[in-house]
């Protein structure tokens, strides 16, 4: 079967390659998915599209998160059925086998939309891990996509949400998504701009989702004493802060905050049917989905883009250069797909 895949080739090329399908027939368990649409993660591909990161060399076919239509089974599927639409952790490709993390898209979700659930996975684990409680004030560092849904599902938990990031646009974005509270940490002290909205308390958690080492401090002085801050976004580049004020935030009491790592991989991918384990990859995804079909989690105002696979190469080079207008951006593989 030919397919067509986005290819990282090296580092800061992309191109759209076409090509046989990998892996010859289907093994038990898997399915073969036309692909209707494919979320970007932008800080984790871009990363990767650098060259510089040592787990994902190039060249390499990118993709987070997919949704398509199965064309293809092997074997036993536990009631999937030639038709059916499904999201998985897929790559941006026409045609992927599916594995792993797979479940149904619910009627009525757009594709484009249950794309975004892979985002939402990483957003959640920061409510996972965190010990939020209902009337809790959080401040969210980066509003980005995944700060962003980070920001709305803290909302959904019943706590305050404060978020933070220097682009006027993605501050913009986050109001339009229900965030009370924005505040640019280039224009005012940021530690001051929360103190004042929260009336000297500060907060009782803080999600760094930018994944930037030096903003890990400021996000400790957003916290107030025993708060939290989980560091939701994956970090890269060099700390070039003083460590020793840092670990005094966490050691001291006059603040007294805990770190915690928020990576969706420390949940288990399926749920335990005896109840041991509470939360999974999968009842994640669906209670996100579920979210997106009632309106409850507002993702229309955070794609700004949807691309065709052709306008890869370009989509990649905006995502670099004019990364305040490209928040999220989905490829559309249907038109594409009709027209081969």
């Amino acid at each position: 079967m030919r397919n067509r895949s986005v290819t990282f080739v090296a580092p800061d090329q992309v191109e759209l390659i076409e090509g046989e399908l990998d892996g010859g027939s289907l093994k038990q368990g898997e399915v073969l998915l036309e692909t209707e649409c494919s979320v970007v993660s932008a800080g984790t591909e871009l990363a990767i599209l650098s060259g510089n990161e040592s787990w994902a060399k190039l060249p390499r076919v990118p993709g987070y998160g997919a949704v398509g239509k199965v064309v293809g089974l092997g074997g036993a599927e536990n009631g999937v059925r030639l038709g059916d639409r499904l999201f998985h952790y897929g790559p941006h490709q026409a045609f992927a086998k599916a594995t792993g993390v797979v479940l149904p898209v619910p009627n009525g979700l757009d594709p484009r939309l249950a794309a975004v659930a892979r985002l939402g996975q990483v957003a959640f684990t920061a409510v996972r891990v965190s010990n939020v409680e209902l009337g809790d004030t959080v401040a969210v560092q980066g509003l980005g996509l995944v700060g962003n849904l980070a920001a709305q599902l803290m909302g959904l938990a019943g706590c305050t949400v404060i978020g933070l990031d220097i682009s006027a646009k993605r501050r913009e974005t986050a109001r339009a998504c229900g965030i009370p509270h924005t505040v640019d940490p280039k224009a005012r002290d940021p530690v001051e701009a929360v103190r004042a909205l929260t009336q000297g308390s500060l907060c009782e958690c803080v999600v760094e989702a930018t994944g930037v080492p030096d903003l890990v401090p400021t996000a400790a002085g957003l916290a107030g004493k025993a708060g939290e801050v989980i560091l939701l976004g994956s970090p890269r580049g060099e700390f070039t802060g003083d460590t020793t004020a840092l670990l005094n935030a966490v050691h001291l009491w006059g603040n007294c905050v805990t770190l915690k790592g928020a990576h969706e991989w420390r949940f288990p991918r399926r749920d335990d049917g005896k109840g041991h384990i509470k939360h999974s990859l999968e009842r994640n995804l669906r209670q996100l989905m579920d979210f997106m079909l009632n309106d409850r989690l507002k993702i229309e105002p955070l794609i700004t883009h949807v691309a065709q696979p052709h306008q890869c190469a370009e989509v990649y080079a905006n995502l670099r250069q004019r990364n305040e207008e490209y928040l999220g951006v989905v490829f559309d593989w249907r038109t594409a797909n009709q027209s081969s």
